[in-house]
């Protein structure tokens, strides 16, 4: 059985005194499971704090919400794979719905990123989704198809590479509106299929999740649903008592 991914991504919040006393109290509630692995997407500043948290633990992973693509270089602010790497990351968000739709980052971008990532030895998971005009001008399934393509353009050795997908439909991030669990599989099954074409049958293997306005009402319900294989969390893991109800739903 593919073992269910539940991903925290912190955003900007939870900072290293924060994410200290989070992962004391997750880890108290949290019990190692078989059939699932948890990342914490913390903040760069906060990393330590949460690979140190962790150390010894095999089903938690921590991760970072974004890199650079050079490995060093005069990039004030930035972070490469290798310091990512060195500090205690195992895995990169790439392309989330922020960095494209806020910070202006590009497929080609999102490419580079990838490329680094896997360079570097960090499995990376590369975020893809529509906004409502895309989703109401029947765009949803091209875009996401090209945004995959795209994103993984860049990447040597994709069919061995260590990855995943979250499916983040912008419309559903931060508004409280979720796609249900039905249309969110029918997605997954569009790029599990365009997937197949790429790798073949290692597209299989390949986690693919599902982000957007998820909480612990509703977690259950998504997971159990076809080729959905996990869930990216924003706001509902910020809070340790609530990403406790969702990791163990």
């Amino acid at each position: 059985m593919k073992r269910k991914v539940l991903a925290a991504n912190w955003k900007m919040n939870n900072g290293p005194t924060a994410a200290k006393s989070f992962m004391e109290e997750f880890l108290r509630g949290y019990k190692s499971r078989e059939d699932r692995t948890v990342i914490i997407f913390s903040p760069a500043v906060s990393l330590t704090a949460v690979s140190s948290a962790i150390a010894g633990r095999r089903d938690v992973l921590a991760g970072v919400q974004n890199i650079y693509w050079a490995e060093k270089g005069a990039f004030t602010g930035e972070t490469s794979a290798p310091m990512a790497a060195d500090a205690g990351a195992t895995i990169v968000l790439v392309g989330h719905s922020e960095r494209r739709h806020v910070f202006g980052e590009s497929d080609a971008q999102c490419a580079r990123k990838c490329q680094a990532a896997a360079k570097a030895h960090l499995r990376f998971m590369l975020c893809l989704g529509e906004t409502i005009e895309q989703r109401e001008a029947g765009e949803t399934e091209s875009l996401v198809r090209r945004q995959l393509r795209d994103g993984l353009s860049q990447t040597p050795n994709l069919i061995s590479a260590d990855f995943m997908i979250a499916y983040e439909p912008v419309w559903a991030i931060g508004t409280g509106l979720t796609a249900s669990a039905a249309d969110a599989s029918a997605i997954h099954g569009v790029l599990r299929g365009e997937l197949r074409q790429m790798i073949g049958t290692r597209a299989d293997e390949i986690p693919i999740l599902y982000g957007g306005s998820v909480n612990p009402g509703n977690a259950a319900g998504l997971l159990a649903a076809d080729d959905i294989d996990g869930l990216l969390v924003g706001g509902a893991s910020v809070e340790a008592s609530s990403w406790l109800k969702i990791a163990q739903a």
